[in-house]
């Protein structure tokens, strides 16, 4: 009780304060705030935005655990010290040196990404007084997972501060943003520094103290080998798993599965966005699946490899699936309507697999697609409403009639 009175007498000190904002910040991550709704309720609920970006923050741990085995892994890997796991339960993956090495990399990410990303939040809240809002404990935890385990960290630093500004706190901060806060830091790290992001080296700890041994070793992803017409290397069960070089968070198709379905049943993520999405990506996948049986395009051409990719197997390389899972579906840039919904995420699907196999250059096409879509999800809700106006115009005219 001491310590909770205490920090009641700060608030109470601090009420009214410019720092006002960035105590209470503190204040109710430890305690639950003492307000209560005095006036009639329509819906009494016990979720508030801090458990709802708790729920997602739950469905990412999974993936950021793996993520530093999978980093540790392919280390030593690329180093030839371990042979490749058998499976995913292979007893070279889950091992303590890979987990070691792995959290040595991606923890400073996460460290620097709330870091930096909460102060920036602390300081638009003091500056602006208003409290700080939960809405980047999401978006701290996604950035790390969605960049290349090797990125610098002043690199990372200067996108976060760029996207929270750019990205959120100019269209009002949270709820109010059009674009993914988390997309929008990345968007910026491709276009500003498109060396680093084009994951076409395998992360080797300590390589440059290694005698004869280079700073990273060639190693391309599965996209880059297609977009190139090569063969992907890769079992199908690998790629399922996850154990494959990819960006932290996204190369386990499996966990963001069960990852999905946990924010179905939370009623956290709609599963409307995530199946269309699926659908659509199908859809794009069968037709140039089409295009290659009919002979419209050969295999001399920069488009087949990607082009003559089965179809399903879209759906297990790249980041789609942590795209669609976590990022489509975040509640203030996609669309609110149930229709809406249905459209928005089909056309992340179409557009994904587009930009995919016709911008070589830039193999993965979730994060532009969303970005997108995440412009014109407010168009779509527009139409979609004026839509169900105009039949029950028509109804009232009928009955008037």
């Amino acid at each position: 009780m001491g310590l909770k009175q205490n920090l009641h007498n700060l608030k109470e000190k601090y009420k009214g304060k410019k720092m006002a904002p960035a105590f209470n910040a503190l204040h109710t991550f430890l305690y639950l705030p003492n307000e209560t709704t005095h006036n009639g309720t329509h819906i009494k609920a016990a979720d508030d935005l801090k458990r709802t970006m708790n729920t997602v923050i739950m469905a990412l741990i999974p993936c950021l655990i793996f993520g530093m085995f999978n980093a540790g892994y392919q280390h030593y890997l690329a180093l030839g010290e371990i042979e490749a796991a058998n499976g995913f339960l292979g007893a070279s993956f889950w091992t303590i040196d890979n987990l070691i090495i792995g959290a040595w990399t991606v923890l400073p990410l996460v460290a620097v990404s709330y870091g930096v990303g909460l102060a920036v939040e602390f300081l638009f809240a003091v500056i602006k007084g208003h409290e700080v809002e939960e809405g980047y404990l999401v978006t701290g935890m996604l950035v790390p997972l969605i960049v290349p385990v090797d990125i610098p960290l002043w690199m990372l630093s200067v996108a976060v501060i760029f996207g929270v500004v750019i990205g959120k706190e100019v269209f009002g901060g949270t709820g109010m943003n059009i674009l993914n806060p988390a997309l929008t830091i990345r968007a910026f790290l491709f276009f500003a520094y498109p060396t680093w992001m084009s994951g076409d080296k395998v992360w080797v700890h300590g390589a440059a103290e290694r005698a004869g041994t280079p700073d990273a070793i060639s190693g391309e992803t599965i996209l880059g080998s297609l977009a190139q017409n090569k063969e992907a290397g890769y079992e199908i069960m690998d790629m399922f798993y996850g154990i494959i070089p990819g960006s932290v968070g996204e190369t386990s198709t499996l966990l963001i599965l069960l990852g999905g379905l946990f924010l179905i049943f939370t009623k956290v993520g709609s599963w409307r966005i995530m199946l269309s999405s699926v659908v659509g990506a199908i859809v794009m996948g069968l037709i140039f699946n089409g295009v290659v049986e009919a002979g419209w395009i050969t295999e001399s051409s920069k488009f087949y490899g990607l082009m003559s990719t089965e179809f399903w197997q879209h759906l297990l390389i790249g980041g789609f699936a942590f795209g669609v899972v976590y990022m489509a579906t975040d509640p203030v840039t996609a669309s609110q309507t149930n229709k809406g919904k249905w459209i928005y995420g089909f056309l992340i699907g179409i557009i994904s697999i587009m930009i995919r196999v016709f911008n070589p250059a830039y193999p993965e096409g979730v994060m532009l697609a969303i970005l997108l879509m995440n412009v014109f999800a407010p168009t779509i809700d527009h139409y979609v409403i004026q839509g169900n106006v105009k039949r029950r115009m028509k109804r009232v005219k009928v009955k008037a009639a």
